[in-house]
């Protein structure tokens, strides 16, 4: 009778608390990036949503470093209650490939909210810079190869995929310069100190507007709608060349399975919103909002992708 009347007071306790509305406090929201970058971006205007949507604040935890491992450590490693979650992106089914140790494991230790968007690369070169098409870009690097540098966030980010599959499918040989994130890689395309930077659309699409980047061309199979006036790197000289980012929302792999909806249901609301559906494309994103189930299927599936790309490069 005390085993029955323990069980009893178990299932009723249980009951309340999945009764508790959610959320009832802070929530955190980890970025594996630094502040300013395009991850961050995305967060920040996610999180502003999501903190209006709730009443209760979430809070941009910052935590860049080790191409994005240490962002995703914290959130594998976070308490599976609800009120931590956190932003990864196509880097990390990257390094699940390229780091031969790591603290966590992306498929078995985080589990998916959901695709937050997908982001073009956009191949830009310094204002000053001579090489102002991607048929310049190629023709310079023929000529000299290794004379000309490319700049990444890191080796095995977004930034420099992008790179190495344009050195590929262009045959020529660019110097890679690997950033402790994108803002460096930006201020350092800016400053001229690189000769060109694959970058993330959303990371740099103000910067080009405002006339301090020379953009060369996108990376998707058309041109985009946003920005028209550019041409697509394969129409502009490396056919065949295509590439974007994804970048998701994910929670510790034992996070019950209602909070898990409750953070998605949320989620797609903000991303529905009209407004932030504009101001996101106005930023170089193209929201996507898909199912938990469906985006950790996506997550592994990206790390069996990546992996014949990365497994011969060198561990960072």
């Amino acid at each position: 009778m005390r085993r029955t009347a323990l069980a009893l007071i178990l299932v009723s306790t249980a009951a309340v608390a999945s009764a508790q509305p959610y959320p009832t406090r802070v929530v955190r929201y980890v970025v594996s990036d630094s502040p300013g970058s395009g991850l961050d971006t995305l967060a920040r205007v996610v999180a502003e949503g999501l903190t209006a949507l709730w009443g209760h604040q979430v809070v941009v935890d910052n935590r860049p470093g080790a191409g994005g491992n240490i962002g995703a450590e914290v959130i594998a490693r976070g308490t599976p209650d609800g009120y931590t979650i956190g932003q990864i992106a196509t880097t990390h089914a990257v390094n699940a490939t390229l780091y031969k140790a790591l603290g966590y494991d992306l498929v078995r230790d985080l589990t998916g909210v959901t695709q937050l968007a997908s982001v073009p690369s956009i191949a830009v070169t310094p204002s000053s810079s001579q090489i102002r098409t991607i048929a310049d870009l190629v023709k310079v690097a023929k000529a000299k190869p290794g004379a000309l540098t490319y700049a990444s966030a890191g080796t095995g980010t977004c930034t420099f995929l992008a790179g190495e599959l344009f050195k590929r499918q262009a045959s020529v040989d660019l110097l890679h310069v690997a950033y402790k994130g994108g803002p460096p890689a930006v201020t350092s395309i800016l400053s001229g100190e690189t000769s060109v930077y694959f970058a993330p659309l959303s990371a740099v699409l103000p910067i080009v507007k405002q006339g301090r980047l020379q953009a060369l061309g996108v990376s998707t199979p058309q041109r985009l709608s946003l920005v028209p006036e550019y041409p697509t790197i394969a129409e502009a000289g490396v056919p065949g060349y295509q590439f974007s980012c994804w970048y998701g929302l994910v929670a510790p792999a034992k996070t019950p399975r209602a909070m898990v909806a409750a953070v998605h249901t949320a989620v797609t609301k903000v991303l529905s919103d009209a407004a932030i559906q504009k101001r996101l494309l106005d930023l170089g994103f193209i929201p996507v909002g898909d199912k938990p189930e469906e985006f950790t299927a996506y997550i592994k599936a990206q790390v069996e992708a990546f992996r014949p790309l990365v497994k011969d490069l060198p561990q960072p």
